[in-house]
């Protein structure tokens, strides 16, 4: 399927989703909101691949939230009064927090390759992905506080959970740029590499590295990283214990040994793609 604001590409079992809109700094316009929870929900219910990459073209990651999608409607016109205004202005907000929440809501791992500037909604982006990688000039800043708004689209619920807390509060009062060196030294990127071209290389290696392992095993340990960060220790638990009473395979684990025997990559049933309807 043919996007406006992206490219996609399936193959070896990654998907990369590529932003293809440098010559606006690949802001997030309405195609955009729409496009990227189609294609992953896509990627995902039908388990079209085993990892998904995001990156983009030209000099920035991205520069954020377009504008005219705040002004489609949801600040300007007329209406009954403030309150209904304000109604449904909410329904906005929530529908674009949901077009991040399809990162999240994977059920493969989701890791983005960011470089130049990762700004406004681009880092409520970023921190609904599972990992996080980025070249040299790469940075990070939550623009919304400079321009008199509090980030709304994921940022503050994720951030807080990815990053030390002084550090989310710090970057989020100041809206000063993060460097990609100082995300790193706080465990906010994984790695840092030299160059763009580097970035995408060694996220790449790293998808290919996700893709060899059983389907199940993978999308298993997301489901319970995200279960552990949102419960107790004894809730995450419990879930392990009842998921691996349902899911382990043990195919899968005969499959695995008997390739490291033989010397070769395992193969491994992919997952199901589900029905939306009866």
């Amino acid at each position: 399927m043919a996007y406006a604001s992206f490219t996609v590409e399936i193959a070896d079992g990654i998907a990369h989703l590529r932003f293809c809109r440098p010559d606006k700094a690949n802001s997030m316009n309405a195609d955009y909101w729409r496009e990227l929870p189609e294609a992953v929900r896509n990627i995902s219910d039908n388990a079209q691949a085993r990892v998904i990459v995001l990156s983009a073209e030209g000099k920035h990651f991205s520069a954020g939230m377009d504008i005219s999608v705040f002004m489609d409607g949801a600040l300007e016109g007329e209406a009954a009064s403030r309150e209904i205004m304000a109604e449904a202005f909410r329904h906005k907000v929530k529908m674009l927090q949901a077009s991040f929440s399809a990162l999240e809501e994977a059920r493969q791992p989701v890791l983005a390759a960011i470089q130049g500037g990762a700004i406004g909604g681009a880092v409520d982006l970023v921190t609904a992905c599972d990992c996080r990688y980025a070249s040299e000039d790469a940075y990070f800043c939550i623009k919304e506080t400079e321009i008199g708004m509090t980030a709304d689209v994921g940022t503050f619920p994720r951030l807080m959970k990815v990053m030390p807390e002084g550090w989310a509060r710090q970057i989020s009062y100041t809206a000063e740029r993060l460097t990609a060196a100082k995300a790193k030294e706080i465990g906010f990127v994984n790695e840092v590499y030299a160059t763009p071209q580097a970035l995408l290389d060694g996220v790449m290696a790293i998808a290919r590295q996700i893709a060899q392992h059983s389907p199940l095993a993978v999308t298993g340990a997301k489901r319970m990283a995200n279960y552990a960060r949102d419960h107790s220790t004894a809730a995450a638990l419990d879930y392990v214990a009842v998921w691996n009473a349902g899911m382990l395979s043990g195919d899968d684990i005969k499959k695995s040994y008997m390739a490291k025997m033989e010397k070769r990559a395992p193969e491994y049933d992919e997952l199901k793609p589900l029905k939306k309807s009866l």
